[in-house]
């Protein structure tokens, strides 16, 4: 979520509120609504598309933003490749990962430790299924694009059996 702020010590809750003198629901609502990408970035935006284009023109803040969430998304990778022993394939998705080729580079560009490598070609793609690994990677890139809604209406279904 681009507005959340991702890992986080509980206790951070209590102190915002005596040092802020706020209410659970206004610290709640900055954790939810007001951090992530949208805080790392002065509250330019939570939309990927506006981080971008900010990041490409040289707001300093968007720049921070995103660098943030791929620091973040390689950090993770990275963790996950060493719990697992290996990685096989890598999946982007959802709104930026299947969106956001720009995105993506940045990602693919972190992860040549594992062996992973990117087709700037296919990295084209939009909101389509595509591998999108170079012909040398060790690694299997791939978009796979989401249907929540589907996910949504499986899932309702199945409980009014």
């Amino acid at each position: 979520m681009g507005t959340r702020t991702g890992d986080i010590d509980p206790s951070v809750v209590e102190f915002v509120m005596k040092k802020e003198n706020s209410s659970v629901a206004d610290v709640m609502n900055l954790l939810n609504k007001k951090s992530g990408v949208f805080g790392l970035s002065n509250d330019l935006s939570s939309d990927f598309r506006d981080l971008e284009d900010a990041y490409v023109a040289g707001n300093p803040a968007a720049k921070r933003a995103v660098d943030a969430f791929v620091y973040r998304v390689v950090k993770y990778i990275g963790s996950y490749t060493a719990a697992l022993g290996r990685v096989d394939a890598i999946c982007f998705t959802a709104g930026v990962g299947e969106n956001s080729g720009f995105v993506r580079k940045l990602i693919c560009d972190k992860l040549q430790f594992i062996g992973a490598t990117l087709n700037e070609e296919a990295n084209k793609v939009r909101g389509k299924e595509e591998i999108i690994s170079g012909a040398d990677s060790k690694v299997t890139l791939m978009v796979v694009p989401t249907n929540e809604e589907l996910a949504i209406a499986r899932d309702t279904f199945a409980l009014c059996k």
